[in-house]
């Protein structure tokens, strides 16, 4: 194998565990005979164009355990896009470091990132291994059982609504609903998760609507309706880029980023959550809450998943194997082999493939009025996520009124 300098990058959303990721790469690589210098970007591939760069080799035993236990991005990220007329430059950069080892840390578009760049060197006789390694709390990366970063945030989201549940419940007679929104612009693995927070029939969620299943207003007010006569109040999750069937975003968002994505939440200027607050107190004059926590689910290490660490450092290290075996060009996946007992194995699939398609919740996940999950989906679920809380309720010994 050629002998060079390895380079690492961080890129889009932190997560709690993408920098368990970083020091698996750094530790795998220290290993290697052919894995000289490690360095890493600051700020992405945008801080390596202006040759920011730090020297990952050099960081102490004591730094890289910290960084299994440290949230967010270390690094640094950045949410550029990457345009033809920058591959000339990063090329130049590469070879003037002896870059021939390329790791990026990220979801669909920064796969599109490595994977424009490790094509641009092929093409020009410079012999680069670009290896992918897979972060996003949506889990909506093609060719992966979930991504690092997911569990760790989809436990964030069950505890809150867990939490806000009780809360509600117990205010029901102020407040007749609560809204919760959370991240998922095209997939609903996020809100989805958030019916693990479910024990008891009156317990939140009790409706949950996600991007894979259009929004229909009239039975979104009659589901709410059914809950409030049921139970006396309602719990909604939604995700924050569920639309109608016109394709039209139910938080009517039109701002867009530098990857042409819709922005939601905040950033848009509207709001999914907020939108079918308004339709409930439109139509019924309720009092209810809406919850957003938009970027905190997504760094939540108080909250992050056992499971979750320990997979985002394994697939660190398996994308030096995968270097090592000469695999460039593709990005690190988790293959599930069994549920009980919980099983998986690092895998690959082409930088291609991940950066040209996304992965919605598929149709077995949902119940079949589409407001809800089904048992597959909680089967899913329940290695990820790790033990939750168990909370009281006091028994209902109503004291007989005196004569």
């Amino acid at each position: 194998m050629i002998k060079g300098n390895a380079l690492i990058g961080q890129s889009g959303g932190p997560t709690s565990v993408i920098n368990s990721s970083l020091a698996g790469v750094i530790e795998a690589a220290k290993t290697t005979s052919f894995i000289q210098d490690i360095y890493g970007m600051q700020y992405g591939i945008e801080g390596f164009m202006q040759e920011w760069m730090y020297d990952l080799g050099k960081q102490s035993p004591h730094i890289l355990k910290g960084l299994k236990q440290t949230p967010s991005s270390a690094l640094g990220s950045t949410r550029y896009k990457v345009k033809d007329e920058d591959l000339s430059k990063i090329l130049i950069l590469l070879k003037k470091y002896n870059i021939r080892y390329f790791f990026l840390i990220g979801g669909n578009d920064t796969m599109d990132t490595i994977n424009k760049v490790e094509k641009y060197c092929h093409a020009h006789n410079y012999e680069m291994t670009g290896i992918g390694i897979p972060k996003t709390v949506d889990n909506d990366l093609y060719g992966t059982d979930h991504t690092p970063g997911f569990a760790s945030a989809a436990r964030s989201n069950i505890l809150n609504v867990m939490q806000g549940g009780i809360l509600a419940r117990d205010m029901q007679k102020v407040d007749k609903f609560v809204v919760y929104q959370t991240i998922g612009r095209d997939a609903g693995w996020l809100a989805a998760a958030t019916a693990m927070a479910r024990n008891h029939d009156d317990d939140a969620p009790h409706l949950i609507y996600t991007p894979e299943n259009y929004f229909d207003r009239d039975k979104f007010l009659w589901d709410v309706e059914s809950c409030i006569k049921t139970i006396g109040w309602v719990s909604i999750v939604c995700g924050e880029g569920i639309k109608y069937s016109d394709g039209t975003p139910v938080s009517e968002s039109v701002t867009k980023d530098k990857f042409n994505n819709t922005e939601f939440g905040a950033m848009g200027g509207a709001s999914a959550g907020l939108a079918l607050h308004r339709m409930i107190t439109d139509k019924f004059g309720y009092r209810g809450e809406f919850q957003i926590t938009e970027s905190l689910i997504m760094s939540d290490f108080v909250r992050a998943s056992e499971i979750d660490l320990a997979e985002a450092y394994l697939c660190g290290v398996a994308a030096v194997n995968l270097a090592a075996n000469d695999e460039s060009g593709n990005m690190v996946s988790i293959e599930r082999i069994s549920d009980d007992p919980y099983t998986i194995r690092p895998g690959k699939v082409p930088l291609k493939d991940v950066a040209n398609n996304t992965k919605p919740m598929p149709v077995k996940y949902f119940n079949e009025e589409s407001n809800y999950i089904s048992q597959v989906f909680i089967d899913y679920m329940k290695p990820l996520i790790g033990t939750l809380p168990e909370f009281t309720r006091l028994e209902k010994i109503m004291l007989k009124r005196k004569s």
